[in-house]
């Protein structure tokens, strides 16, 4: 058997082959802002039809997407997000979440796997009758492989399960989804 490492611990590390530069320098480009950009445009496109989703908007880096994700679910200042201790969102973007949104972080220990223990989590969603003393929980964020693993479909709808019986939102950081999706899809061919 080969074996091979893969790499998952950022898209940062990734470095792009003369093909994929050769189609950065020649794409199409125009004003995105103005929503004239052809490639963005099939880029959004696309990126909502693979997700299910009814729109997709193109940031230029992850740090970017998850603040806009939390600011939107958590549209009040004094909001509350339930993520884990050592997520992106938590450790590796500046604080961001806080500081531009004024959104108070509430961690949970993450397993080895990468997953936080459900109880837990449910454990740490404020009651909504404190909301006058307390921030008000409005968001759970998963993390898919930042813990070299990926999170199975299985665990994702339990947490989804229990943010939906809670009326609180679920964002799942997805700078290496396609890079999990991969890797589940493999896993599930070895092992089947």
């Amino acid at each position: 058997m080969v074996t091979r490492t893969v790499d998952l611990r950022s898209d940062t590390v990734t470095k792009p082959c003369e093909a994929m530069r050769a189609a950065m320098a020649n794409a199409e480009v125009d004003d995105n802002v103005l929503g004239n950009d052809p490639s963005a445009l099939r880029l959004e496109t696309e990126m909502a039809r693979i997700t299910g989703k009814e729109a997709a908007l193109f940031v230029p880096s992850g740090t970017m997407g998850n603040l806009i994700s939390v600011l939107v679910h958590c549209d009040v200042r004094g909001s509350e997000v339930i993520l884990g201790d050592n997520s992106h969102i938590h450790i590796y973007e500046n604080g961001g979440i806080a500081t531009i949104g004024g959104v108070h972080p509430r961690t949970v220990k993450n397993n080895e796997d990468g997953t936080m223990d459900i109880d837990v989590i449910e454990a740490k969603i404020r009651d909504p009758r404190g909301q006058l003393v307390y921030p008000t929980t409005r968001l759970i964020c998963l993390e898919n492989s930042h813990a070299k693993r990926c999170l199975s479909v299985e665990y994702t709808d339990q947490v989804g399960e229990l943010a939906k019986k809670h009326g609180l939102k679920l964002h799942i950081d997805g700078a290496r989804i396609f890079n999990a999706s991969v890797v589940s899809i493999m896993l599930a061919t070895w092992f089947a």
